[in-house]
């Protein structure tokens, strides 16, 4: 497999050296020699046999084409506010041509072109016109993203644009769905697809813009003019062997006022529609004004995402549905709402090696864990957005999520001490209501006034069952004799939190900013959980005599205070921030109530600088205070697993922590360059720490607050280069930090560093074989009072999209993994592989695919953690070979 890639790689270079180009460069003056930066330059061939070459020039005026040897063309340079010049060439040999505008006082305010500008640049926006980079062949959003310049994305369907995270999704300036790229990449059709715009530094209230500091960057999808007020979109329905099957309709309907758009998923080919990170989306949080005092009242994570965050299953089948509806009730109100419903069955299975080092009695334990899990969850929101003037801004949304879900999971573990079999089912169920509101107003031409209050609402009801003939947790929990001990588990939170913040932006001048902030945020929690026994006489034993079992009320009220100053200088931006919190929290168990007051001062300072070259540099610090969630603070035992019991700490207060960020980034549109660098530092003051109590497998956990501290760095990057049709990408990262863990009363302190580097090549032809080869290397340590552990984990990944005979598509993927150990004598490694290929008649709707995963039938994959006290070595079971065939009709 790997000579074949190699031969193909090499076939698709020698294609490109022999498409021989010439550099055709200059610079674009006005009539007084001064540059015109980001002035267009486009370049038409005389015939099909070449592309289309385009440039922008850079803050000097110069530019740079690569024009095909032999072809004649025509060059359009026009610039704003400046008359068009056209001139023709042939290109013979390398050329170096400057041009001189003369200004155009009929149109200053603009020039209306005949055609399109591939790539236009205005201030924090970037238009690419779909057409200069797109073929016609792509199918999915994902595949016309890939051939922007700057824009990548990910095989989950994350965006980036030169390194940064796509955070919104657009459509024609409207959110699609919830703002998830995924969604967006995966089913949006890339023939309806006009423009893409993406906004850094975007804000959902337009008055806000230059304001309100935000990491936001949009990505704004502009549908041709036949598409805004037609239904499209895709069926999708596929069978294959041993009964395998796969049905994905996407539905869209755009008008000027009415949205809808539908997206369906149902298969059992492992296809996953929604992910934990997903998921996490609507875990709520706060907005970027509700987030920015620099204080985290942790709230209980509810046990559903347990059941969301597994990506490796035997077997998987999947129902998903997601209902998207926007109307505009007249011009200044809209009102939307979008349904997300997902049932999954899920089966996994794992065998594990564990490692217990025991200063004293090291010894290992086998592990074998099968599981089936159902799930299904149902998300709703509905928006009202009123928006009568510029200056004025009213939304108010509602936001339901529903949860049920059951698993059952068989543990066989043996150790020296311990040969058990243990089944374990869980049921959760959970419900969250969530009410928003944001009003922001222009106040005078120098005050701007924002209100924004949530009430959400969370009842989270898990329930657990652990069976198994033998006695477990030995001396931990009170255990009567028994055939078959069944313990069961019940848990109860509920949680009522309401947060709001008035804010004042004040502009002095243009350079001279002041913002005030008042709010609170506030949470009120119960926390009611029992374990017991169930005798197979009938009666219970209740662990209670035990002091397990808890019944607490916690109630946290945090009221701050806000100034922020921002001044402009040059090119350098300054903004000083302190935020005064003054917490009053509460805490009622064992028939005991305690009351706690704290004041705490949390600064923060941005500093941005914006260099004339395209560069920026961006530095951050800030101090957090984190409080513990309600389940932490538990005085009783809490039995977690099989071998796990939990004791909280109603005497822990809040963690602190200090974060301070660098990132440098810079693009070059001439020469084909992006670059983004970061630097991250975390100390944490105070935090909470787990105490763990090792008796063989068996362990008690409890928590304190540590004040020893602990400090992380992060240095990351990623460089993009593109030389004629190959794109050179790197990205990297080290990871350092050293920590304490707690284990049998002693305190052990740690070191762990991890080196990561990806290097791939990339070609980007608009017609012809597009092949992409990287490699991928992560050097792992982790040093212990026990010893030293070092680990190295290569992935050789090759993707390829070759468009042939005009209406053939073949898309392949490898992947080859490798994981190396020699400390434990440990080298594993395994391969996966995708092909498909899929036929479609350019005017035609119908569309045929046949496509096979996991091309090489692998079983399953391996992976390797450590900690303090443990190094496990997981081998976990895949989906085996799958292959389908799918009929695609286009709407």
């Amino acid at each position: 497999m790997l000579k074949i890639v190699c031969l193909f790689f090499c076939l698709t270079t020698l294609q490109l050296c022999y498409s021989q180009e010439i550099t055709y460069k200059g610079f674009v003056q006005d009539s007084v020699q001064s540059p015109l930066p980001n002035a267009n330059i486009l370049a038409f061939p005389d015939s099909d046999d070449a592309e289309t070459a385009f440039a922008i020039t850079n803050e000097k005026g110069a530019y740079i084409l690569r024009l095909q040897k032999g072809h004649t063309y025509q060059i359009n340079i026009s610039y704003i506010g400046y008359k068009k010049l056209v001139v023709t060439t042939t290109a013979t040999e390398k050329t170096t041509k400057n041009f001189v505008l003369q200004e155009d006082v009929n149109t200053l305010d603009g020039v209306e072109l005949t055609y399109k500008i591939p790539i236009e640049v205005k201030e924090d926006t970037t238009v690419y016109d779909t057409d200069a980079f797109t073929n016609g062949k792509e199918r999915k959003l994902r595949e016309t993203l890939k051939k922007l310049p700057g824009l990548d994305v990910d095989r989950e369907g994350n965006v980036t644009s030169n390194g940064k995270k796509i955070t919104n999704v657009l459509v024609d300036n409207k959110p699609f769905f919830t703002g998830n790229t995924k969604m967006a990449v995966n089913n949006i059709p890339a023939n309806v697809v006009d423009q893409i715009e993406v906004i850094d530094n975007y804000s959902e209230i337009a008055m806000l813009k230059g304001l309100q500091d935000t990491d936001k960057m949009a990505l704004n999808i502009k549908l041709k003019k036949d598409k805004k007020r037609f239904l499209f979109g895709d069926l999708d329905v596929a069978a294959g062997l041993k009964d395998r099957y796969a049905i994905h309709p996407n539905v869209f309907y755009y008008s000027p006022k009415t949205n809808i758009n539908f997206i369906g998923d149902v298969n059992n080919t492992g296809e996953k529609a929604f992910t934990f990170s997903d998921y996490m989306e609507f875990e709520g949080g706060f907005s970027k004004i509700l987030a920015g005092s620099g204080s985290m009242s942790s709230l209980f994570q509810s046990d559903f995402s347990q059941f969301l965050n597994n990506n490796n299953f035997k077997e998987r089948s999947q129902k998903f549905g997601a209902l998207n509806v926007r109307q505009a009730i007249n011009s200044t109100t809209d009102i939307s709402g979008y349904v997300i419903a997902s049932k999954t069955d899920t089966d996994t299975e794992n065998q594990t090696e564990n490692s217990y080092q025991n200063n004293n009695d090291p010894f290992t334990e086998n592990r074998a864990t099968t599981g089936n899990a159902n799930n299904f969850f149902t998300i709703g929101k509905i928006t009202l957005d009123y928006d009568p003037t510029y200056k004025e801004d009213f939304a108010f949304n509602t936001f339901v999520k529903l949860t049920n879900n059951n698993g059952l999971n068989t543990i066989n573990t043996n150790s020296p001490t311990n040969t058990n079999s243990i089944r374990t089912a869980n049921d959760i169920n959970a419900l969250t209501l969530k009410q928003n509101v944001t009003y922001s107003r222009k106040l005078t031409d120098n005050h701007t006034g924002t209100l924004e209050a949530t009430h959400s609402y969370t009842v989270d009801k898990p329930n657990t069952n652990w069976q198994t003939d033998k006695e477990i947790l030995q001396g931990l929990i009170p255990l009567q004799a028994d055939d078959v001990y069944n313990i069961q588990q019940t848990k109860k939170v509920k949680t009522h939190s309401v947060n709001a913040i008035v804010k004042d932006y004040w502009v002095l001048n243009n350079y001279n900013h002041l913002y005030f902030s008042l709010g609170v945020n506030s949470t009120f929690n119960s926390f009611v959980n029992e374990d017991v026994q169930l005798l197979s006489s009938g009666e219970i034993n209740n662990f209670n005599t035990a002091n397990f079992g808890n019944n607490l009320q916690h109630n946290f009220i945090d009221t701050y205070v806000g100034l922020e100053y921002k001044f402009r200088t040059g090119i350098f931006t300054f903004k000083p921030a302190v935020y005064q919190h003054y917490f009053n929290w509460s805490l009622h168990q064992l028939q005991t109530k305690t009351t706690n007051t704290k004041t705490v001062l949390t600064p923060e300072f941005t500093t941005e600088i914006k260099f004339k070259n395209g560069a920026k540099a961006t530095f951050k610090y800030k101090a957090n205070a984190r409080f513990p969630s309600v389940n932490n603070l538990a005085s009783n035992f809490i039995l977690r697993n099989f071998n796990s019991v939990f004791r909280g700490n109603a005497n822990l207060e809040n963690e602190f922590f200090h974060t301070t960020s660098f990132n440098y980034s810079k693009r070059s549109l001439l020469r084909g360059l992006f670059y983004n660098l970061n630097v991250r530092y975390n100390k944490k003051t105070e935090q909470l720490k787990g105490e763990t109590q090792l008796q063989g497998i068996n362990q008690f956990n409890s928590l304190i607050l540590f004040t020893q501290p602990e400090d992380s760095w992060v240095f990351s990057g990623n460089f993009n280069k593109r030389i004629k049709k190959i794109r050179a990408k790197y990205r990297g990262s080290y990871n350092y930090s050293n920590f304490y863990q707690l284990v049998n009363a002693e305190t052990q302190k740690n070191t762990s560093g991890r080196f990561s580097n990806t290097v791939s090549l990339e070609t980007v032809f608009k017609k012809g074989p597009n092949l992409e080869v990287g490699y991928t290397q992560t050097d792992s340590d982790y040093n212990t009072s026990v010893g030293k552990n070092k680990y190295r984990s290569t992935n050789l990944f090759t993707y390829l999209d070759y468009v042939f005979l005009e209406n053939f598509t073949l898309k392949a993927e490898y992947n080859f993994d490798n994981y190396v150990n020699k400390d434990r004598n440990i080298d594993n490694s395994f391969d996966n592989a995708m092909v498909s290929l899929f036929y479609q008649q350019e005017d035609s709707p119908w569309g045929f695919e046949i496509k096979a995963t996991n091309l090489f039938d692998t079983q399953f994959k391996q992976d390797n953690s450590f900690s303090t006290f443990l190094i496990s070595d997981s081998k976990t079971f895949i989906l085996p070979r799958i292959v389908l065939f799918k009929i695609s009709y286009k709407l």
